[in-house]
Order: structure tokens, then C-alpha cells, then sequence
């Protein structure tokens, strides 16, 4: 019985030999290198075989033992040379042709070594060699299984090969100890076999799990690296990729980053839904892929973020590549038959002029992206040096600004908005100014920018707010106030809740309160400007369009906003371009503001000329340096005082 399960289980492990095809050829080519791992043990039972026979030649004298002898020395020679010059990782022969080479010498050297021991038995040599050879040849075979169990149809071979000469011999001379002998060597075959087939089992369990776990790996590691969305690499992939590149960049080699930024997309994905902002992702990463040289690495860095690696000849070319990928870019957009145009900033660092390590060249694209926003958007920009140095310049303005506000380092100025045919003034408008402790007088234009960029500017515009109205809390009812709002204040939560705060705070009626938005308000619009003005408006609150002209769409801000007041733009009025066009467009604003009872106010009059001009054209407000400039709260106060007559602030009578 146990005979029988031994041979049904070696019955089945040739029948799995069969289908050594499933295992893929990596664990395959690991297996064959067991082979040929440890050439020394190949050699040491080399020796043991050549030693024992050579031995069993010379005390026999036996012509074709010597001759077997010597072709065993051959072939032991042979397989030791191949085993150290063959080894897999130091030839790129198949693994078939390393198994058909391994066979051919394992096989020939094991029946070698068989048929020595068998013809020994047949000779008159002595009970010692007998024992000897055929000690020898058997424990070849039964060290063979454990040795090549990597290969079991190899090790099986070599074992059969050794142990049938020999078995055959004993059934031929026939006497009861060689028979012995034979049974015992039949016995030996399948219990070797069941051995060496466990051992082979595991180990190749163990080789196929390890590569499972190699190939799970490195599909982790893609994914890790793979943007979801667009399929191409996502930052950390980028990041690798970019590294691995410039440790195989020759020294005089240009390589450029484009730092791609899709504008105004928060839109898409807001208006049309996430699915339909994905789609513009794809597509996004479609083009680039295609307008960009094969070899460029392009990687989703995030968001709508997109960043472009590659190799340049020049600037030129950098600048000809650029071209291309906005104009690719740019492209209408069809999705389900609608067409969609996306616009792009891009900014653009190169190698080695803008920098040597992929921290800095991210950075610098990062900076010069920076810029082509801030500079109106669809545009590529390159990096400059000067573009750092302004950094700093901002980072410095945002720590000292934060600090002005807590130390009260900032003072509100009131510029005077004066009535054209009475001369009277009818508001003044709020403007902050900031007296550095060292640098002195900071202008507006320096540090209102860095406050919207930083967010400071929600903080900031509270703080105005709160001041203007405590200052127009002490001036005649009949004057009011006005304050500048940032798109990102009204944005702000609370925003609404704050000003009203603020107006009650003072004791200020909300109707003498008046805000400035500019059209830059309305291009984000997503609702909250809507519901801001909404709002205020129901307090009382009156709303002032600034700056109009200089814009898209301003008649349509008109026609759907409660505005009360129109500022036409200071280029119109005082301008390097004023001219008759320039008042024909006046006029047209004044007719427009008569006929929806808006009051227009003329702003840069800095001449009695520019006051007739505005006037006759049916201005009814103006501001400017004609009049005053921007003054302290206290001058303010006596301007008032001075205009109707007084000797001290006043307040009129209801």
C-alpha cells in the first residue's frame, strides 16, 4: 500500500512536470538558476565520482572501466566549467538552451557513473571496490534529488540513469545480495522522487510567491505614481521621473519645465459637474501628449495643474514648444456635441540657467506660472531672477502687514466726491495708507495685491470698513461714505454680517454707507456676490460700480444689480488718450445714468477745464486732485466744517 501511494504520487508529480508551461517564465529561469548556483558543490561530487572510479580503474586494470574513467573526467570537467561560464545571470542564452546544456552533462555524467559502478559488479574486482563504486554512485543520485530538486525531470533523469545499469546487473548475475540490491534500489527511485517533488513544490511556491508579491509591487508603485484621472503620472511620478532624468542628462544639455495651469476651470466643474471637468482633464492630457516629443515626461500634477519634462536645443526651441502646447491647449473643446473653450497660463524654467536640481526648476516654473497669472492669464511666461527677488518682497509685505494691523501702523484717508453744480461735497471715499515705522510711506498699489494674494485683504477690508465708519459716525447726515470691497472680502463667510457689525458698531446709518466693487467681482461669480449684495442692499446699503469702462460686461452688471452710482474710469477723464471719443463715451454713461436715475461720478479731475468737460457732458459727482487729494479723518472733518460754515465737526439737524 505504501509502495502504491508512493508511485500514484510520483505519477502525479510527472503529470504537473508536464505543465511546468503555467508558471510563468521569470519563477521558470529562477529554477533553472538553482542549477547552476554553487558550481563548488558541483565540483566536490565531480571529484567523489572521478576519485572513486579512478580507483576502481587502476585496481581492476579493466580497459573499458579506464575508458569510461576517463570520458567521466571529461564530462565532470566539462559540467564544472559550464556551471562557473554559463551561470543565468551572466548569459543571455533562453532558459531552454540552459536546461538542454544542463541535461546534456548531468545526464552523460550520471550514466557514466552508473555504468562504471554496474561493470564493476560484473568483474572480479573485490568485495571493497564493489561496495565502493556502488556506494558511490548511489549516494550520487540521492544527493542529485536534493541538489536539483529545482528541477525535478532533471534530478529524476540523473538518479534513473545512475541506479539502472546498476539495477540491471543485479538481476542479471542474480544471486540473492544483488538482488537485494535491485529491490532496494526500486524502492529508492519512488521515495526519492516523492521527496524531491515536496521539495520542488515549495520551492516553487515560494519562487511564484515572491514574484506575485514583486509583480504586486511594482503595480503598487505604478499606480502610486499614475494619475487616476488622466492616466498620465501624477506628482510623485513626476517627481521620480524628473530625478531619474537629470542623473542621466549630459552637462551641456537643456531641459525645460512648463507648468501648466488651466484657467478658470473651478468654473467648469462647478457650473457642469465633476464628470464633465474630468472629461476636460482627459482631453487636456490627450493633447499634451500629442503636441509634446515623444521622450517628455507629462505628468497631472494636480488639480488643473499639468507639468511638461523635457530635453530643448535653446531657448527657441523652448519658446516655438510653448507656442504650441497654448495654442493646443486653447482649442475649442467639443463634449457631447458643446463646445467648450478652455484658456492656460504657463510658466516655464529651464536647465541649467534657471536652476540644477528638480526642487529649484519646480519652483522657478512655479514662479513664472505666478506671474503669467497675475499678468492677465493666457499667457507663457519665463522665469527670471527678478521674479525671486519679488517673491521675498511679497512674503516680507504679508509678515509686516499682518503686523501694521495689530500695531496700527494703517491710517484711512477720505478723498472728497464732490457735487459738479453745487461744489458741495456729498461723499468721501475711504483709501488706506501705511506708513512703515522704516521704510516709510508704502503705496496701495505695493500692498493691496499682496493682501488679495494672501487672503489678508478679508482682514484688512474689515478693518477699513470699521474705521470709515467711525469716522463718517461724526460728519453731517448728508455726507456719506465710501469703501472699496475686494472680490475675495465679499467671498469671505460672514462677509455681509461683518459690515453690518461694523455699521452698527458706529452707530452709523447703513444708507450713508456706499461700496465700491470693481467688474473683477462678477468674473468668479458663484452665487455669494449675488446673495452679498442681496443682502446689504436690504439694509439700506447703496452699491457703487468702480472703474467702468475698463471692463467686458458692465451694462449687464448695471441691469441686474441695485447700483446707485457709476464711476467712469479716471483714463476717460484725465487720460493720455482723452479725447472726442473719450467724451462721446461720457456722455453716453451720463445719459445712461439720467435715464436709470444713477448718479455718475467722473473721477481724475484734476483741472477746472476737466470739470466743465464732465459736467456739460452730464456728470453729476467728481473726484480728484482738482478738489483734494486723500486727507487724514481730522481734515476731513474740516473740510466739512470750512463748507458750510462752522467752526467744528457738526452734525445736521434731521
Amino acid at each position: 500500500m505504501a509502495k502504491a501511494r508512493i508511485v500514484k504520487q510520483v505519477r502525479k508529480g510527472l503529470i504537473r512536470l508536464m505543465h511546468d508551461d503555467a508558471l510563468t517564465e521569470r519563477v521558470r529561469r529562477t529554477l533553472v538558476r538553482t542549477l547552476y548556483t554553487q558550481p563548488s558543490s558541483l565540483a566536490l561530487g565531480a571529484a567523489a565520482g572521478i576519485v572513486a572510479s579512478s580507483i576502481v580503474a587502476y585496481q581492476s586494470g579493466s580497459t573499458g572501466i579506464i575508458i569510461l574513467t576517463v570520458a567521466l573526467t571529461v564530462v565532470a570537467i566539462a559540467r564544472v566549467a559550464a556551471g562557473i561560464g554559463l551561470s543565468p545571470d551572466k548569459t543571455h542564452r533562453s532558459t531552454r538552451q540552459l536546461e538542454i546544456l544542463y541535461e546534456i552533462g548531468a545526464f552523460t555524467y550520471s550514466f557514466l557513473l552508473g555504468t562504471i559502478a554496474a561493470l564493476t559488479l560484473l568483474i572480479d574486482a573485490g568485495a571493497t571496490l564493489k561496495v565502493a563504486i556502488v556506494a558511490n554512485a548511489l549516494c550520487y543520485g540521492v544527493g542529485i534529488c536534493g541538489r536539483n530538486a529545482g528541477r525535478p525531470s532533471i534530478a529524476l533523469g540523473q538518479l534513473i540513469l545512475v541506479c539502472a545499469p546498476i539495477f540491471t546487473v543485479c538481476l542479471i548475475i542474480g544471486d540473492a545480495p544483488l538482488l537485494f540490491l535491485g529491490a532496494t534500489i526500486i524502492l529508492l527511485i519512488p521515495a526519492m522522487a516523492s521527496i524531491m517533488l515536496n521539495i520542488f513544490k515549495v520551492l516553487r511556491d515560494s519562487i511564484a510567491s515572491a514574484e506575485e508579491s514583486e509583480r504586486m509591487a511594482e503595480k503598487m508603485r505604478i499606480l502610486a505614481r499614475t494619475d487616476v484621472v488622466t492616466g498620465l503620472a501624477n506628482r510623485a511620478g513626476l517627481n521620480h521621473e524628473i530625478v531619474e532624468r537629470l542623473t542621466q542628462i549630459a552637462d551641456d544639455q537643456m531641459l525645460a519645465v512648463f507648468w501648466v495651469d488651466l484657467d478658470r476651470f473651478k468654473e467648469v466643474n462647478d457650473l457642469l459637474g465633476h464628470p464633465v471637468g474630468d472629461r476636460v482633464l482627459v482631453e487636456t492630457a490627450r493633447r499634451l501628449k500629442e503636441v509634446t516629443p515623444d521622450e517628455a515626461s507629462v505628468a497631472r500634477f494636480g488639480g488643473d495643474e499639468f507639468v511638461i519634462f523635457c530635453e530643448v536645443e535653446n531657448r527657441r526651441e523652448c519658446e516655438k514648444l510653448a507656442s504650441e502646447i497654448h495654442a493646443e491647449i486653447m482649442r475649442p473643446i467639443r463634449l457631447d456635441g458643446d463646445r467648450m473653450e478652455v484658456g492656460a497660463s504657463i510658466g516655464i524654467a529651464m536647465l541649467p540657467d534657471d536652476g540644477l536640481d528638480a526642487d529649484t526648476l519646480m519652483q522657478n516654473a512655479d514662479l513664472a506660472l505666478y506671474h503669467a497669472k497675475v499678468n492677465g492669464r493666457k499667457q507663457t511666461c519665463f522665469y527670471h531672477t527678478s521674479m525671486s527677488r519679488d517673491l521675498v518682497r511679497r512674503r516680507e509685505i504679508e509678515a509686516e502687514l499682518r503686523a501694521a494691523i495689530l500695531k496700527d501702523e494703517l491710517s484711512i484717508f477720505f478723498q472728497p466726491i464732490v457735487d459738479l453744480e453745487t461744489g458741495k461735497i456729498r461723499t468721501f471715499e475711504a483709501l488706506v495708507r501705511w506708513f512703515h515705522p522704516e521704510k516709510g510711506e508704502l503705496r496701495p498699489d505695493e500692498f493691496i495685491p499682496v493682501a488679495e494674494e494672501t487672503g489678508v485683504i478679508v482682514t484688512l477690508g474689515n478693518w477699513i470698513t470699521t474705521q470709515a465708519a467711525k469716522a463718517a459716525a461724526q460728519w453731517p447726515e448728508d455726507v456719506t461714505v465710501a469703501v472699496n470691497l475686494s472680490p475675495l472680502q465679499i467671498k469671505a463667510p460672514g462677509a455681509a454680517l461683518g459690515i453690518i457689525n461694523a455699521l452698527r458698531n458706529a452707530g452709523l446709518d447703513p444708507k450713508r454707507l456706499e461700496l465700491e466693487v470693481t467688474e473683477s467681482v462678477f468674473l468668479d461669480d458663484d452665487n455669494a456676490t449675488e446673495y452679498f449684495i442681496e443682502d446689504l442692499s436690504k439694509e439700506g446699503i447703496r452699491f457703487a460700480l468702480d472703474d467702468f469702462g475698463t471692463g467686458y460686461s458692465s451694462l449687464s452688471y448695471i441691469h441686474k444689480y441695485p447700483f446707485k452710482k457709476i464711476k467712469v474710469d479716471r483714463s476717460f477723464v484725465s487720460g493720455p488718450d482723452v479725447g472726442t471719443k473719450s467724451d462721446a463715451i461720457i456722455r453716453a454713461v451720463a445719459e445712461l445714468g439720467s435715464k436709470l436715475d444713477m448718479d455718475i461720478v467722473a473721477e481724475g479731475i484734476e483741472t477746472v477745464e476737466q470739470v466743465e468737460i464732465v459736467r456739460d457732458a452730464g456728470c453729476t459727482l467728481g473726484q480728484g486732485y482738482h478738489f483734494s487729494r486723500a486727507v487724514p479723518d481730522y481734515l476731513a472733518t474740516m473740510l466739512l466744517a470750512k463748507e458750510r460754515g462752522e467752526d467744528g465737526p457738526s452734525k445736521a439737524v434731521a
